[in-house]
């Protein structure tokens, strides 16, 4: 047990208050840790505001979803009436209502933007992989939160995306059927599947999604935060000041919580804005038939996800008979490259070329749909592997040879060419188009070992480079 700290009797009650506290909690030692003592590399830029603005919209989620459910009926046949009742009826029902729809969508914004921040900075490199594993996790925890609260507003597209989406499910050899089954509830998407999305989207995920929040900022004020350049400020040669604090780094408190807020007060005016203005935002926050109740006897002409999902669905909608050949030839292309080129033992060769026989009889016998679920996932799953994937000799960017730029630029329009077909009703150039994309996706982090090595490397700086504004 720590020894109490005694203050003077005459002492402010404010001090004598915290002095209380710190005795029984340590907010003084965690405020301190985490904030005001907490130093961050000098050299944030905009990029950096995204982490903030993630949390900021978890706690807009929550408290929104707690308004929420006071009214909502997870029923089949009263959800879509209850959520009309929260637009028309509850007082101010409509804007609790546009602040969660439009917060799901700035959610994945944000989030988006942070990881592609940690991707051209080299934010998953040593000793930061954790942070971007755990990062990785909350991506899927959000995803499987979005789709859960999908279904909550028995709309038509709310009842028919999850019929699509757990229905390929069913594609899974062997335990497909069952698995699907055991998402339903029943044969059907029904009151079952209701109230188990129901409490996924409520209780479970959201325990899951902020204990891995958690995680991922202990993780990080644990090595400390990388920096536009990559340089560490925290490392065993990096400068000192007389105090041990670092000299390219400036405490947390009050420097980046003011820049955080002046980001917040940006983010928080854009989003009024559409809430208030445009929170459907021409269909793709808000879909225009989810305002139609829910009709199993009646399919939408086109079935689509939420933006957010798009690239993956686009991915989904790629691999058809046709594309498995061109899969197979990539399969036997890159088994070949690691009999020849990779530096390992013959056994470890043998493996490969084994694995691959194995891996194209199964794709020559298993339906294409099931490989198309494996694409999807596998689109998500590839990000976690990311910091064993880049072999390059430096971390940022800004010191990577000039064309990395331009290939991390196609690499984002093609991921936005691939959400944009996945709104799209299917057609035979959009087909060819996602295909392409597919491959491009999938080439640019399994290649990657490779490409990144590749080129000249600019100077890292032993410092980080800042001019003051």
């Amino acid at each position: 047990m720590a020894e109490f700290k005694e203050i003077s009797p005459d002492a402010p009650l404010a001090a004598q208050a915290m002095n209380w506290l710190d005795n029984r909690f340590p907010a003084s030692k965690l405020y301190k840790e985490h904030m005001s003592e907490y130093y961050a590399p000098k050299n944030f830029n905009f990029w950096y505001i995204f982490g903030s603005l993630a949390m900021l919209v978890l706690v807009i989620q929550i408290v929104t979803g707690i308004f929420l459910t006071m009214n909502y009926k997870p029923e089949a046949s009263l959800a879509f009436g209850s959520v009309e009742y929260i637009m028309r009826d509850v007082p101010w029902g409509w804007l609790i209502r546009y602040m969660h729809s439009t917060g799901a969508s700035a959610f994945f914004i944000v989030v988006y933007m942070h990881m592609f921040r940690g991707l051209i900075y080299g934010s998953y490199r040593k000793p930061r992989e954790l942070i971007w594993v755990f990062g990785c996790a909350i991506f899927l925890a959000l995803m499987a939160e979005a789709f859960m609260g999908y279904l909550l507003p028995w709309g038509q597209m709310s009842y028919w995306g999850a019929q699509v989406i757990v229905n390929l499910f069913a594609a899974i050899p062997f335990i497909g059927p069952d698995l699907a089954l055991l998402i339903r509830g029943d044969y059907v998407v029904g009151d079952a599947t209701l109230n188990r999305f129901f409490a996924f989207h409520v209780i479970a995920v959201p325990l899951v999604l902020l204990g891995l929040v958690v995680a991922h900022i202990i993780a990080l004020h644990e090595v400390g935060s990388n920096n536009p350049d990559g340089v560490e400020i925290k490392g065993p040669n990096a400068p000192r000041d007389a105090a041990g604090h670092p000299l390219d780094g400036i405490p947390f408190h009050p420097y980046y919580t003011v820049h955080d807020i002046f980001g917040v007060s940006i983010f928080l005016m854009i989003f009024s804005a559409i809430i208030f203005f445009a929170p459907e935002f021409g269909g793709y926050f808000l879909e225009y038939n989810n305002f139609i109740p829910a009709d199993p006897l009646q399919t939408p002409l086109h079935i689509a996800p939420v933006w957010y999902f798009t690239p993956y669905y686009s991915m989904l909608r790629a691999i058809t008979g046709e594309m498995m050949y061109a899969l197979i030839a990539c399969v036997l292309a890159g088994a070949v490259l690691g009999v020849v080129k990779a530096k390992v033992a013959n056994l470890a060769k043998a493996i490969i070329v084994g694995a691959a026989v194995v891996l194209v009889a199964a794709m020559l016998l298993i339906d294409a749909k099931f490989w198309g679920v494996v694409v999807m996932g596998g689109a998500v799953i590839i990000l976690f592997f990311l910091p064993w994937l880049d072999k390059s000799e430096v971390k940022s960017i800004r010191y990577r040879p000039t064309w990395n730029k331009y290939l991390y630029g196609v690499f984002v329009i093609n991921f936005l060419i691939l959400g944009y077909l996945g709104v799209q009703p299917p057609s035979a150039i959009g087909g060819r188009v996602s295909q392409a994309g597919t491959l491009f996706y999938f080439g640019f982090f399994l290649l990657m070992p490779w490409w990144s090595r590749l080129g000249t490397f600019k100077r890292v700086p032993d410092r980080v480079t800042f001019s003051a504004h």
